[in-house]
């Protein structure tokens, strides 16, 4: 082996210098202490696990505060380290020990030493993806975050009353689901574990800030509208619409009809009211006399039914030129459109049989 001859060479080199036996002797023992060494930090290195078929995915919280012999230790428990003492040692030599960051982290057993210290040093902490739909109300939300564990049921609750300093709140007295209904935006999020409740409604706000745009507002001031109101006639339209290239038109029959002072008369409304969704609604779900029912009531509801996306709100400002006033379900997602109440009937009688 050219390894073992070459370390001969060195030895016998090493040999005819020494002046005595003793010296020679001694340096066996520190060139074995350094091959020891070097055997027990290639093991240290090695992954715990050394068969990626049987790796798993570990969940880690470092805690804010901690010392690098603590983070070592909670990764020795975790079973994802061979040695914690050594993991402060690696992380002192590569300086890495400064870096070391608090969070949860999702750690592969497989992986090597530098990978969990690198992973560890630049913050990749773990995160939990949620993707609220579009036309979700802030109840369905809340049941969606509380299914996947993300959120408590009884904080998120408390969180939708707390103070948020958005300008678009400003001046609303409804309290709870209300009080934000429309402006928890509907989106993808990376939400990090352990994240509060007050975070994520926080995050989701200011994705609805940035996306309702100076320019957005103005065009909302040029219809006579404010942004709560656009987000309101947005959220009809989102409960409303099943096809995008309909958005424009039944947003258009909606602005109509409040222009020709005539109850908007959206099913939408009244299924807000009852929490559910109905096929048919009854004489009696009709009579509701909530003001959120616009059979009942002219002009828009109180506020939003639904977190609008961002084609339902840009069809308010931005509806179709068309004369409509009426649009019933075709039964396959699409809508019958018509100017007049008779043709409407004639339409509803056909479609509705």
């Amino acid at each position: 082996m050219p390894f073992m001859v070459k370390l001969r060479e060195i030895l016998s080199s090493l040999f005819k210098r020494s002046q005595h036996p003793l010296r020679f002797a001694a340096l066996i023992l520190v060139l074995g202490s350094i091959g020891v060494g070097v055997w027990a930090v290639g093991s240290f290195l090695k992954p715990v696990c050394s068969t990626p078929s049987e790796s798993q995915i570990v969940t880690v919280t470092i805690d804010k505060g901690s010392t690098l012999s603590e983070i070592g230790q909670t990764l020795a428990d975790s079973n994802v380290i061979r040695s914690s003492r050594f993991f402060v040692y690696y992380g002192r030599l590569t300086r890495q020990d400064k870096n070391m960051q608090a969070g949860t982290y999702q750690i592969n057993n497989s992986w090597s030493m530098k990978k969990i210290v690198e992973c560890i040093s630049s913050g990749e902490v773990a995160t939990n993806r949620v993707t609220i739909p579009e036309g979700f109300t802030v109840k369905q939300i809340e049941n969606l975050l509380v299914e996947k564990e993300i959120a408590d049921r009884t904080l998120f609750q408390k969180a939708l009353d707390a103070k948020y300093t958005f300008s678009f709140l400003e001046g609303i007295s409804a309290a709870g689901h209300q009080r934000l209904e429309g402006f928890l935006f509907p989106a993808t999020y990376e939400l990090r574990p352990g994240m509060s409740e007050e975070k994520i409604i926080e995050m989701m706000l200011q994705r609805f800030q940035k996306t309702f745009t100076p320019q957005m507002e103005q065009r909302a001031d040029e219809i006579g509208f404010s942004v709560r109101e656009v987000v309101t006639l947005a959220s009809i339209v989102e409960r409303e619409a099943k096809l995008e290239e309909e958005r424009s038109r039944i947003a258009a029959v909606f602005l109509n009809r409040l222009n020709e002072e005539k109850r908007l008369e959206s099913c939408a409304t009244v299924q807000y009211i009852l929490g559910k969704q109905k096929e048919e609604l009854t004489n009696k779900d009709l009579q509701n006399p909530s003001p959120y029912n616009t059979y009942l009531h002219m002009g828009l509801p109180p506020g939003p039914i639904a977190n609008p996306g961002l084609s339902s709100i840009n069809a308010v400002l931005h509806p179709a030129d068309v004369d409509y006033l009426f649009f019933v379900a075709k039964g396959d997602g699409s809508h019958h459109f018509s100017v007049t109440f008779t043709e409407h009937q004639k339409a509803a009688r056909h479609y509705q049989k």
